[in-house]
């Protein structure tokens, strides 16, 4: 390798191969391919004073190493693999040679999935901003998926029928997993209330990458909430098919965390996200 530093980008070179041997200015950027052995090179600095540059050996830090598979990947070996994928007909999936294992090493943290669930005014929102929140100030990366705020863009398409909540969970499923691959711990606040559907995502991961967390709170609590009204309007008659009062919820039956109500008393949103931290401690997640 041929290191190169210069106060001007013009870098000039002779050589018997090149232009007869004459210096030939290159004042722009290109690549340039050497004859070997490079040792035989000549080269010059276009300044002033001719400084010569220097042949150095590149250290360890100067290369990465590509495995076969990656290589493979680069070359387009595998472009002959034309895969059908549903209705997606001739596409190929291209690796990357940056996998998880190197951005979980860069943000010194493991990608995974919290998936909040639980009736609407269990909580499930208020538990995500405040264990974001948390994870931040401890210099963790995580996103949060509100069920709500997807809706406002990528399933802005779908209703609330039974196939299009499938639907809707399958692709928070999806766009989720990317997080967790990126590196990022991925938290998903949705209802979620088939579970089936919550078991589909969970198989999208490797086995401790999906942890659920049930917000186990009284259909009556979560009614006399009622943040957004809405409990009202089903009772009213003016929403169709809303969990816990026309439409069932199916609670986990083994999930890893479960954040009961207990009586009257309701742990404070610090103290619910504090709990998620420790489980993410106790397993590894805050560390690479």
């Amino acid at each position: 390798m041929v290191v190169l530093k210069a106060l001007r980008p013009a870098i000039c070179f002779t050589s018997s191969s090149y232009d007869g041997g004459r210096l030939a200015p290159e004042d722009k950027v290109r690549f340039v391919k050497f004859p070997l052995p490079a040792l035989s090179l000549s080269l010059r600095l276009s300044s002033g004073n001719n400084a010569k540059l220097i042949l150095v050996q590149a250290t360890e830090e100067s290369f990465m190493r590509i495995t076969n598979d990656d290589a493979a990947s680069i070359s387009g070996e595998y472009l002959h693999q034309i895969a059908t994928n549903g209705k997606t007909t001739n596409i190929v999936w291209h690796k990357s040679p940056i996998g998880k294992f190197n951005r979980q090493e860069l943000l010194q943290q493991k990608g995974c999935i919290i998936w909040i669930t639980g009736l609407s005014g269990s909580g499930k929102s208020t538990l995500a901003c405040a264990l974001c929140h948390a994870l931040h100030a401890r210099g963790k990366l995580a996103y949060i998926l509100d069920g709500d705020n997807v809706r406002h863009g990528l399933n802005r398409d779908l209703s609330f029928k039974a196939e299009d909540r499938a639907e809707n969970i399958q692709r928070i499923g999806k766009c989720s997993k990317l997080f967790a691959d990126a590196g990022i711990i991925c938290v998903a606040s949705v209802i979620s209330p088939y579970r089936k559907d919550r078991d589909a995502c969970r198989a999208l991961l490797p086995e401790g990458n999906f942890i659920e967390v049930f917000m186990n709170v009284p259909l009556q609590i979560c009614e006399a909430r009622d943040p957004k009204g809405l409990y009202k309007l089903a009772r009213a008659g003016k929403i169709k098919g809303f969990t816990g009062i026309d439409d069932p919820y199916e609670p986990p039956l083994s999930c890893e965390l479960e954040l009961p109500q207990k009586g009257n008393i309701c742990a404070s949103p610090c103290e619910m996200a504090d709990n998620v931290i420790s489980y993410l401690e106790e397993k590894g997640y805050l560390q690479a």
